[in-house]
């Protein structure tokens, strides 16, 4: 399984990204090392939307606080950077793809990170991640 992030990058082109105490959703709580994960700088924090690939060097689960009922389940996570994106793709892009039952992966992702502002980490389908993998691969080739 992939994984994509949303959150706020401070520097789009870091070789390296941390993020602590992350939301998770759709299952994002099983990221683990070693796998594929595609990040989206927050366009709510002044991002573009996504921005790069990478692989996770290390995932934490975060323990739960006690005496809190309902709680999202969150992740600390570091992952290096292997590509960088060489199309946009944000909420610009994906917000005609609202049709929640349609299968497509821009629908997905248009559900999963720009139907609700929240930042997170999530799965996608294997869908999901060969459709953003065309966002990394030359124009030419």
């Amino acid at each position: 399984m992939a994984f994509a992030v949303k959150a706020e990058i401070s520097d789009p082109q870091r070789k390296t990204f941390a993020f602590t105490a992350q939301k998770t959703m759709y299952g994002g709580k099983h990221i683990a090392a070693g796998d594929t994960v595609f990040v989206f700088a927050s366009q709510n924090e002044g991002g573009q939307g996504l921005i790069a690939r990478g692989v996770v060097i290390s995932a934490e689960a975060i323990a739960r606080k006690r005496g809190i009922v309902r709680q999202t389940p969150r992740v600390s996570v570091t992952l290096r950077r292997t590509a960088l994106a060489k199309r946009p793709l944000g909420r610009r892009e994906l917000k005609h793809f609202t049709d929640w039952n349609d299968g497509r992966p821009e629908t997905e992702l248009n559900f999963k990170f720009y139907r609700q502002a929240t930042n997170k980490i999530a799965g996608i389908s294997d869908e999901a991640a060969a459709f953003l993998g065309e966002f990394f691969q030359d124009v030419y080739s």
